[in-house]
């Protein structure tokens, strides 16, 4: 429990008046409440969990000057956008913006207008910029995005390695860095890379409950990924493909099947890019097909799924790009297909990048651990939490969980495995620990004089493939342990001792979770839809459609994304509640004072215009 001060008192006044906001969402509070003490952070918060406000509350409600560094300018934009909705003194300084612009956003900067500027870091570190800011009265750097920072983190940035000398230039000003995906070894290197001293680290969990996990094996994939859209109909959401031409092609299929479909990839004309980017944001019940260069930027609350139609990279580019979908909270499907084909790709992709090879190893580890989340049978949710350091309840919200796997008892395979790995003294990775449980004499084996070992040659019965399904699953399981900065090396936890001692069991999955039949898998598909929408409260559906409408209309009109006009969240409430006056639409969850000024009449109209019709 954090003590009110005056300063927490008046960000929860500003929450309320401005955003429109009745209270913190978990874990916000302490993170405002520390850097309103003085305190750097480095805050890792699940997407959805409202990092943008730790930094914008501070910026409100104390003097001085607060820097965003944000790594894309689409981002930059949206944000800029949504706050200058509220009232807000805020701007970018980016390439995107013609000179006149810039020089005015300096020009702002050096009058003290602003309380923030968004900014990008190949922008931030030019020497220009810089003098410009250490005369402006900074107050807080701010730092989005942050594990780009680490050479650990999926999107490292090398111009983010920079900004631990631009804290310094700035003269050691308060810091906070905000991420949704950082592991530990990520964490430790933010932490090095850009702190001179001890922030205060806020871990709150990576648990995105609104989101339905599910994975498939491939099989006639364009059929099971089809049927899923369709049962969505209506609804906004992106489909990632592992390349430009596989985005092209689906997006066409889906047109044909009367879908809105468009497709997104870096090689596409930047005009088109743009266009396409700016109707999803603006527009309701789009379907983007894109490759991951599509993503970051977004910060669209209403995706309502993402489905991967090729397995992504690794497991923190998984969690990241499902992040996507649900950001308003309410209820959102994911649904990833995998296959031994895209299992080679990902695999092929590390080896022939020109990277050390230590960050191979680091790279393979990750991909391996999202294979174990494909092929674990227990819940998807307990699987993917294991990766991130946290332990979970079976959820309930994912495939397995709803749907079962085919699992056998594989209590004597994991005793075999483990017993390897003790063996040989917790020190070696998946296929020289093979090798040594099918008895095949490698020159490795050879070396260590592993042939020796009791456990050499006890596993025959299963082929090299099956063996390294059987690691994964052990690792899925949380019985044994991966060093992913190190050499994928295996060792043993507390719950592999157990199952190694008899004292408990271990399950192995034989199969993959089968699709339903294609008429079965949209009637469940649709009735799982229908069950999200009573979840989210909408009330009044066709009132909500007509909200959405008149959003649409006001976001186009003005050239800027949906929900900088409303949030679907928003929307609901005001389907719900059907206010009549200005001061019951003030109390509408996401209308401050600004809004209400701005738009409380034209939805007030939409709403008795409604009820006109519906008499």
């Amino acid at each position: 429990m954090n003590v009110m001060t005056p300063e927490l008192m008046s960000a929860q006044q500003c929450l309320r008046a401005t955003f429109g906001f009745e209270a913190f969402r978990s874990g916000q509070d302490e993170v405002v409440a520390a850097i309103l003490g003085g305190r750097d952070v480095l805050a890792v918060m699940p997407t959805g969990s409202g990092k943008s406000l730790c930094y914008q509350l501070p910026a409100l409600v104390r003097d001085g000057l607060t820097v965003v560094v944000s790594p894309l300018i689409a981002l930059m934009r949206n944000q800029v956008a949504q706050l200058r909705g509220y009232g807000i003194a805020a701007a970018a300084l980016n390439s995107a913006n013609d000179a006149a612009e810039n020089r005015a956003v300096l020009d702002q900067i050096g009058r003290g207008d602003l309380r923030l500027v968004y900014v990008a870091p190949e922008r931030l570190v030019k020497a220009d910029t810089l003098e410009l800011l250490k005369r402006a009265k900074v107050a807080l750097l701010a730092v989005d995005e942050a594990h780009c920072i680490s050479q650990w983190g999926h999107d490292f940035r090398p111009e983010y390695a920079a900004l631990g000398a631009v804290q310094a230039e700035l003269g050691g000003v308060q810091t906070a860095a905000f991420t949704a995906t950082a592991d530990a070894a990520t964490r430790s290197d933010i932490q090095a890379k850009l702190f001179a001293g001890q922030p205060a680290i806020f871990v709150h969990g990576f648990d995105r409950p609104n989101l339905r996990l599910a994975m498939q094996a491939k099989n006639a994939s364009r059929n099971q990924l089809s049927d899923f859209i369709l049962a969505h109909a209506g609804q906004s959401g992106i489909v990632y493909c592992a390349s430009r031409r596989g985005t092209e092609a689906l997006a066409a299929d889906l047109r044909a099947l009367g879908v809105n479909a468009l497709a997104y990839h870096a090689g596409m004309d930047k005009a088109d890019r743009a266009r396409h980017q700016d109707s999803f944001l603006q527009e309701d019940g789009i379907v983007v097909v894109a490759t991951v260069a599509f993503g970051m930027g977004i910060d669209k609350p209403d995706v309502r799924f993402v489905v991967h139609a090729d397995m992504p990279s690794n497991i923190e580019s998984y969690y990241q790009e499902i992040g996507r979908a649900g950001r308003d909270g309410l209820p959102a499907d994911t649904l990833t297909f995998y296959g031994m084909g895209d299992i080679r790709l990902r695999r092929m992709q590390i080896d022939d990048a020109d990277t050390s090879d230590e960050q191979k190893r680091v790279d393979r580890q990750r991909l391996n651990a999202l294979v174990a989340l494909c092929e674990s049978p227990r819940c998807r949710r307990q699987t993917l939490l294991a990766y991130f350091g946290e332990t979970a309840e079976p959820c309930g919200n994912c495939d397995v969980c709803c749907d079962g796997a085919q699992v056998v008892d594989g209590t004597i395979a994991a005793q075999k495995a483990m017993s390897a790995i003790l063996r040989t003294g917790q020190r070696f990775g998946t296929e020289h620990l093979t090798n040594i449980l099918r008895g095949e004499e490698s020159e490795a084996v050879a070396k260590f004089g592993h042939q020796r070992l009791p456990t050499f040659g006890v596993g025959k019965e299963y082929d090299k493939q099956e063996w390294r399904s059987i690691f994964r699953q052990l690792y899925a399981a949380g019985l044994i342990s991966l060093d992913i900065t190190g050499y994928g090396t295996w060792t043993m936890t507390e719950a592999g001792r157990r199952v190694l001692k008899g004292a408990a069991k271990m399950e192995l999955r034989i199969d993959t979770l089968k699709p339903a039949t294609r008429k079965k898998a949209r009637a469940a598909q649709k009735a799982a839809n229908a069950a999200a929408l009573a979840d989210g409260g909408q009330g009044d559906a066709a009132l909500f459609e007509a909200l959405r409408k008149r959003r649409s209309e006001l976001a186009r009109a003005q050239g800027v994304a949906a929900y900088v006009v409303f949030a679907d969240k928003t929307l609901i409430d005001m389907a719900r509640r059907k206010p009549q006056t200005a001061a019951e639409m003030s109390t509408v969850h996401g209308v401050g004072e600004a809004k209400l000024r701005q738009y409380g009449e034209i939805f007030l109209d939409t709403i008795r215009q409604h009820a006109v019709g519906s008499a």
